[in-house]
């Protein structure tokens, strides 16, 4: 048992006061309050919140029945016991799930509900939200004040006993009270920042204060040992703290965050996730990130990186999404980690905000390419459409016959209740970026952006992924780098300006259109989809169906699934009245497959056992396809049908591989696709067979991103295809499509 460390009422009063000093300096709320510090190491920059409107499609009609749900619920309710742990009054019906009287996590929730109404208020400008998240900071702040006679230290606020604190540093068990206190934080941050409210920011530093005066008196070993019990984001909360107010007290506090058995690793690019809790570890790397945009010491960027990468390669599943039973499992153990409990919301949730904060760092079209991925496939999909309070899944299940089962009004409140009130209302946050007058267009998300400050409007009419494009029309005038995204997915996309076709748009790109705009100026974006059969990293007989972005589930109505169905990949046929329905042939008959973020209310399945030959121009993907000059490392042994095996030992075994391309006997033309490499030529061999030379392609080399094509003998049913260079190169391959 630790001993309890020495807390100092002294040193948390004068801290206290300090940082109330320090508040009067902060900048007055003129629509998004300013940053006291600009981040260190960003290029690439997020509109505000009101500069972006969603318009008529899938994304704001889930927004519209979380407002509803905003709209509906009782502060009362989530502040009861909050009230009653300082003394105060409450009337209210206690709330049952997590937020109940007797759950140690209680308080969490209304975090979240911070958050979500300021987003709320900031995207659609309706003060109902904003009316809301001033009462319940109001509420907060009397509750914070009474907290001393209650005998509770100065700055303390929370629905539970401050002595959940003693147990934590004494070692023994209690629920996670950081992470409460982290979600109550950040909502108070988002409401200063979004809303404008003075007094949370008021009530955020007396809080901020009372966990530096909490954490100080603890040696390094003690406050390691407490980070081993779930803190949710605090190192992120106090270095966006930090950001907004100048004052390195909050730099200091969020340093002391940094869990050492986690972030070593991970700065030394090791893989040891492996029986960690999934969604305690991505907030930690979010803290990371931030505590680089903070500081610009490298190794946080390095930590971020090298995680991002590992979870991708190694963790995610076919929809963007990682754990089984809420934890990391052995590395691309994929197809053998199947269940009900698979891919908890809000480590998705989490992952989609590191994505987006690694872009700013470093903004290459990959990590929006897995930001629309999981976008789509799961948050979009988390939502219960025949709900009209917008009532969310906790698990995602993807074991054969899983079932979406979702939230309620008050008797649930889970961590993904919480997250599904912050992800619902912020879809409009990445849909556009910018840095100068360079505009990046990341997401085919209908929607209207006004640029503050330059009379322009860029209007986004798309009912993307129904259709495969999008259409741009720019509002006023003026210089714009349009940057639009080519997924790396598509092949043939079409960029045209008033009718006119600009170049040739490579996958996985961002196309450039530098120029003078006029009002009333229309660019057209198409970008074809196909479909494509990803397989598990663990087993190249598994797999699943996709078309472009979107993945595609089995729809089975009530029938539960023992195993998984087989599917006859040839016989998959897309219906023409409706391009994302399709039928197929499987082991259990007929099926039809259905985009999975609209399957809702049947049991589905998402993988399959994959057989026969897939109609022609499948794409195999290398689902761990790298970064330019980073090596995924999985042995051979690992092989698995349209994924990347790896880039491994060296000189002539230094390769990419694909295994299980399934084919009909014959000459067949293949298309690489790749990221970038080196100017040199590659070789690709067939089945251990003789090597065809692929020279560098002829325009830009193989440091451009683009596509060669190679005609190659294949064997019918399953081939491997081998990719590699004899002086130990090899490119970054997204994927191959097999003609």
């Amino acid at each position: 048992m630790m001993r309890e460390p020495t807390f100092d009422r002294r040193l948390l009063l004068k801290a206290v006061g300090a940082l109330s000093a320090s508040a009067a300096l902060a900048p007055a709320f003129a629509g998004v309050a300013a940053a006291a510090r600009p981040d260190i190491g960003v290029s690439v920059f997020p509109f505000p919140l009101g500069a972006v409107r969603l318009q008529a499609g899938p994304f704001l009609d889930n927004m519209n029945r979380q407002l509803a749900y905003f709209r509906f619920v009782d502060a009362d309710r989530l502040l009861h016991t909050f009230r009653l742990n300082v003394g105060l009054a409450s009337s209210a019906q206690p709330c049952g799930g997590w937020e109940s009287p007797s759950t140690e996590l209680r308080g969490h929730s209304t975090g979240h509900l911070l958050s979500g109404l300021a987003q709320a208020y900031a995207n659609t400008g309706d003060t109902a939200y904003k009316t809301k998240g001033d009462y319940l900071v109001n509420a907060l702040a009397a509750c914070q004040a009474a907290s001393p006679g209650r005998g509770y230290h100065a700055g303390y606020l929370s629905a539970f006993p401050e002595n959940f604190f003693d147990r934590l540093e004494g070692g023994q068990s209690v629920w996670a009270p950081y992470y409460t206190l982290h979600k109550i934080m950040a909502g108070l941050l988002d409401q200063y920042l979004l809303a404008g409210n003075q007094q949370a920011l008021d009530v955020l530093l007396r809080k901020a204060a009372w966990t530096k005066a909490r954490t100080d008196p603890l040696s390094t070993a003690q406050m390691q040992a407490a980070l081993r019990t779930e803190f949710g984001g605090m190192p992120e909360v106090l270095a966006n703290l930090y950001q907004v107010t100048g004052d390195p007290a909050h730099l200091t506090t969020a340093q002391r965050f940094d869990h050492a058995q986690v972030l070593d690793p991970l700065a030394a690019n090791q893989d040891r996730l492996a029986g960690f809790h999934a969604n305690t570890q991505i907030p930690k790397v979010l803290g990371a990130i931030r505590e680089y945009h903070a500081t610009g010491t490298t190794r946080y960027r390095d930590i971020a990186v090298n995680f991002w990468r590992i979870v991708l390669d190694h963790h995610s599943y076919v929809i963007g999404g990682n754990s089984n039973g809420e934890y990391f499992q052995t590395p691309d153990a994929i197809a053998s980690q199947l269940s009900d409990n698979t891919c908890e919301v809000c480590n998705t949730y989490n992952m989609l905000k590191l994505t987006r904060q690694l872009f700013f760092t470093d903004p290459v079209p990959e990590y929006m390419d897995y930001y629309e991925l999981a976008l789509f496939n799961q948050i979009l999909g988390e939502q219960d459409p025949n709900s009209s309070h917008g009532f969310v899944t906790y698990y995602t299940p993807l074991r054969a016959g899983g079932l979406k089962t979702y939230a309620n009004d008050y008797d649930d409140f889970t961590c993904d209740h919480g997250t599904g009130m912050e992800s619902q209302t912020k879809f409009a946050d990445s849909v556009y970026f910018f840095t100068g007058e360079t505009l990046y267009v990341n997401l085919f998300i209908a929607s209207v952006l006004t640029w503050p400050g330059r009379g322009i409007t860029v209007r986004q009419d798309t009912t993307f992924p129904t259709s495969s494009g999008t259409k741009l029309t720019i509002g006023g005038s003026g210089h714009i780098a349009l940057k639009i995204r080519i997924p790396k997915w598509t092949s043939g996309a079409v960029v045209k300006v008033n009718g006119v076709a600009q170049g040739t748009p490579a996958p996985g790109s961002y196309f450039t259109i530098d120029r003078t705009w006029a009002a009333g100026d229309v660019v057209d974006v198409s970008v074809p989809a196909s479909l494509t059969f990803p397989r598990a990293n663990d087993d190249g007989g598994v797999g699943a169906a996709k078309y472009g972005a979107i993945v595609l589930a089995g729809q089975y109505g009530s029938t539960n699934l023992s195993a998984l169905p087989a599917l006859q990949t040839g016989t998959v046929k897309q219906d023409p009245a409706n391009p994302l329905r399709f039928t197929a042939t499987a082991s259990t008959g007929a099926v039809t497959l259905l985009p999975f973020y609209a399957t809702h209310h049947q049991r589905y399945t998402v993988y399959w056992r994959l057989s026969g030959s897939p109609p022609t121009g499948t794409s195999y993907e290398a689902e761990a396809g790298t970064l330019a000059g980073q090596a995924a490392v999985r042995s051979s042994s690992g092989a698995s049908g349209g994924a990347l095996v790896g880039y491994v030992g060296g000189g002539s075994a230094n390769y990419v591989q694909f295994n299980g391309v399934n084919s009909t006997a014959g000459a067949r033309q293949v298309t690489i696709f790749y990221a970038s490499g080196e100017a040199r030529s590659m070789t690709v061999s067939v089945n251990g067979g003789a090597a065809t030379s692929v020279n560098t392609p002829s325009t830009g080399g193989w440091d451009t991103v683009g596509s060669v094509q190679v005609t190659l003998t294949l064997a019918a049913g399953a081939n491997t295809i081998r990719l590699g260079n004899s002086s130990g190169w090899a490119p970054d391959i997204d994927r191959i499509v097999v003609g």
